[in-house]
């Protein structure tokens, strides 16, 4: 039933039925994460670098109310080229997209649901949502995190979006027990920067040990996923305090001009973009780069691991 709705490109099948290394990307960074043409190019670039490490990239999105995995240039560069006319997909909006029939760019929450569907088990993303700031009044928490907690795929992300609360995201991570595991890191990264002053739950230096602990976890039949972190490089990394600064001020003007749900992620994004002169733009995609480079070699070991084992 499900290959009804299921679309998987030629290349990605072909990976995935010789039980090679794949590597999930998602499409609302192209679609709403960054300006055409530089989300394209961003996108083309990250394919290419999941390739050259030894896996087959597979962008996500809806298509025409397929679940599509793998998406060809010329998909990437219509998705690029909507932009924000592209409705954003979670989890609970995926049965609508569907039935409409029509094309949607998919978040964290969704890839990871239609990559575990295709039996995708590593994602490269740029970071994941989480708990935003003043939850407290109103509850504001992306579905990202309970997808983390009931879907069994690892998701490689330079920590949370810098604009959330990075604490209370920890927190509710913990308590829904998803390991955060920092990438040759003790310290949670603050996704434009590599500090935040919040510990990981393990540290794992090694991309073949980390390989085995997923397969580990998942070979028990413990569902969920793991978020492994890690930070950006330290030549692209922004000044803690100066990023701040920015997130504070474009928290500030959307609050006045009332922006709140599926539009406040891209609108911060664009605004600290504009208050930062392009800085955390570039940041941005630079930390996506060594993500999907990351993903790719996680995806190789682990493709070891289960062809070790006949997992």
């Amino acid at each position: 039933m499900l290959n009804h709705y299921l679309k998987i490109s030629p290349e990605v099948s072909e990976a995935l039925t010789q039980r090679k290394p794949v590597v999930a990307l998602e499409s609302t960074i192209i679609a709403h994460g960054m300006p055409y043409p530089k989300n394209v190019e961003t996108a083309l670039a990250v394919e290419n670098i999941v390739r050259k490490n030894g896996a087959t990239p597979a962008t996500i999105a809806i298509i025409d109310g397929k679940l599509c995995t793998g998406l060809s240039e010329k998909e990437i560069r219509h998705l690029g080229k909507l932009g924000q006319k592209v409705v954003k997909v979670s989890r609970r909006d995926i049965p609508f997209i569907l039935s409409k029939g029509i094309t949607g760019a998919t978040t964290v929450a969704s890839t990871m649901i239609i990559a575990s569907i295709a039996k995708i088990p590593i994602f490269a993303t740029g970071g994941i949502g989480g708990v935003h700031r003043g939850a407290e009044s109103s509850m504001d928490v992306s579905a990202d995190l309970q997808e983390l907690a009931n879907t069994s795929v690892a998701v490689v992300s330079a920590g949370a979006k810098a604009i959330l609360d990075l604490k209370l995201t920890l927190e509710y991570l913990e308590t829904f027990g998803v390991p955060v595991v920092g990438f040759k890191t003790d310290e949670f990264p603050a996704f434009y920067s590599r500090t935040s002053g919040l510990g990981v739950d393990y540290r794992i230096d090694k991309v073949d040990e980390l390989a085995h602990i997923l397969f580990t976890k998942w070979n028990l039949g413990m569902k969920g996923g793991v978020l492994i972190a890690n930070p950006i490089l330290k030549k692209d990394q922004m000044k803690f305090n100066s990023i701040n600064q920015a997130i504070d001020e474009a928290i500030l003007i959307a609050e006045k001009k009332g922006i709140k749900g599926k539009k406040i992620t891209p609108f911060l994004l664009e605004k600290i973009g504009k208050l930062t002169e392009g800085k955390s733009l570039d940041a941005n995609i630079q930390l996506v780069y060594n993500n999907a480079k990351l993903a790719a070699k996680i995806a190789v070991a682990f493709a070891k691991e289960r062809k070790k084992y006949n997992f």
